[in-house]
């Protein structure tokens, strides 16, 4: 039955959940990859009279993507499905895109990145500085969107934020032991407001279940004066190996059933509703409309539509 916006906002909240050990996810590091070409470190966005931003905390390169893409699949089918959209499949670039939303006194901020310098440093391309910030939110709690909730010396990266996450991502990662959580997280519970799917203290933000790359994976729908905008964060983690092929395992998915049919209901939603996209993975500046193709979906990136 194909899934609506409406139903999408419940979605997954009766879903078994699949609780297996997470493979420990470690983004490469810049200083590991080769340099990357310099690029602007934030876009805005129009949605109705908020301002979207997307913000480049990072990139970097990796060299046999079948080792995390496509891991269902031979090395013969990934190669063509890699050919046909001009990319090789020896090596890849990825992105770590933060979103943030401006809109009347709020300075909303979706993930942060890998560490604090990467996440300030993209905020002050956009001219917003941490203490401006007055909500963190976490779609879920892998390292490279809860690095740069605090500095090297665990300092607050964003002393006045208020901060919210789901509650069942964060009851997962409570009962890990995992050392990130623990430093990066934890400490913030005292202040943490815990959302479920459908609902959300801030007026025009309403989180999405997503589950399957974590437990309790959201995306959020954002929507202002008329016009809506979905963050997927990982749902997608490649426009062509995982959007294009939903069916396709990814390393760093908890549970790759779960994660392929979720991929399958957000995108099949964004996709007949002709939703604006921004995705944390996505190539930069992330942002772009999802259309069926074949048995997936095909990006569509932005040129001019929200401006």
């Amino acid at each position: 039955m194909p899934i609506s916006r409406r139903h999408a906002l419940l979605a997954g909240a009766a879903l078994p959940l699949a609780a297996p050990a997470l493979l420990r996810a470690r983004p490469l590091l810049a200083q590991e990859a080769p340099a990357m070409p310099l690029m602007p470190q934030s876009r805005d966005f129009r949605l109705g009279a908020a301002t979207v931003t997307a913000l480049l905390a990072g990139s970097a390169a990796q060299e046999d993507p079948q080792s995390t893409f496509g891991m269902n699949v031979d090395p013969e089918t990934f190669a063509r499905a890699s050919a046909a959209a001009f990319i090789p499949a020896d090596r890849s670039v990825g992105f770590f895109t933060p979103t943030l939303l401006r809109r009347g006194s709020d300075v909303i901020l979706f993930d942060t990145g890998l560490m604090a310098g990467g996440i300030t440093a993209a905020l002050a391309s956009a001219g917003v500085e941490p203490g401006a910030v007055t909500h963190v939110v976490l779609t879920h709690m892998h390292p490279d969107h809860i690095g740069g909730l605090t500095d090297d010396a665990g300092a607050p990266t964003f002393p006045d934020a208020a901060y919210l996450a789901g509650r069942l991502e964060f009851d997962f990662w409570a009962g890990q032991g995992n050392e990130g959580f623990e430093a990066k997280v934890r400490p913030f519970a005292p202040r943490m407001t815990f959302l479920e799917p459908g609902s959300s203290p801030l007026a025009g933000v309403t989180p999405v279940a997503a589950y399957g790359h974590t437990p309790g994976h959201m995306a959020f729908l954002l929507e202002d004066a008329g016009e809506a905008l979905l963050v997927t964060a990982d749902t997608a983690n490649h426009y062509v190996w995982s959007l294009g092929h939903p069916d396709w395992e990814v390393r760093f998915d908890a549970d790759k059933a779960e994660a392929a049919a979720t991929r399958r209901q957000v995108f099949g939603m964004a996709a007949r509703e002709r939703l604006p996209v921004l995705g944390y993975h996505l190539p930069w500046p992330a942002l772009g409309y999802v259309e069926p193709a074949g048995d997936g979906f095909a990006w569509v990136a932005h040129s001019y539509q929200l401006l």
